[in-house]
């Protein structure tokens, strides 16, 4: 089985490109969302969290702030690299877990799609065969999480600025989806690399 991971900048089409290997039955093994499970209540993610932030980043019941978190990490490059040591460890050991059970599973596909945000930053490249890189320009990016987001362009510059460069997350891809044109365009792009991945089995 082929593991494949996916990623891309913020706005350049990353979810749809997802959706697009969902539709075609690809197991999807989400890293956002193994994130947001691994800082849950009684997991161990979160007491390491507190230990290094403070019982103050937790609500009254015990969860965590995640607005609170947000914002300090936001402010303070110091915050984010100490939570990110915290987080990844957990999330690539939950993911190789994931993918095992794909592997082992009554069918096992001829690969399954890992979607990270930061893939390439984080170094997860070494547990994949092959990396698809979702690729547009700056300003369709800006112009796309303008429209999805609201958010305003500081802080999405903001949030560019800490991922790749478009130039260095193509370099370090097997395969780019350009998604510059129409989401047909994108769709049609998928569907080759499907039988591609498929012929490799």
């Amino acid at each position: 089985m082929l593991k494949v991971g996916l990623t891309g900048g913020i706005g350049s089409g990353k979810s749809t490109a997802v959706d697009a290997f969902r539709v075609l039955d690809v197991p999807i093994i989400d890293a956002d969302k193994i994130a947001k499970d691994s800082v849950r209540k009684g997991q161990p993610a979160l007491a390491e969290i507190v230990n290094v932030f403070g019982l103050e980043i937790l609500l009254s019941s015990g969860e965590l702030n995640r607005e609170k978190l947000k914002q300090l990490v936001f402010s303070d490059p110091k915050s984010l690299t100490a939570l990110e040591a915290i987080l990844h460890p957990h999330i690539k050991a939950t993911i190789l877990q994931q993918i095992k059970s794909v592997e082992h599973s009554d069918k096992t596909p001829a690969y399954v799609v890992v979607d990270i945000p930061l893939l390439i930053e984080k170094n997860y490249q070494t547990i994949f065969d092959e990396v698809i890189v979702v690729d547009c320009s700056s300003e369709q990016q800006i112009d796309r999480v303008i429209k999805r987001d609201n958010l305003d362009l500081a802080s999405i510059e903001n949030i560019m600025q800490k991922q790749l460069n478009r130039k260095k997350r193509k370099q370090a891809a097997s395969h780019v989806l350009d998604n510059s044109k129409t989401i047909d365009y994108l769709i049609e792009q998928v569907n080759q690399l499907h039988q591609y991945f498929v012929s490799k089995k």
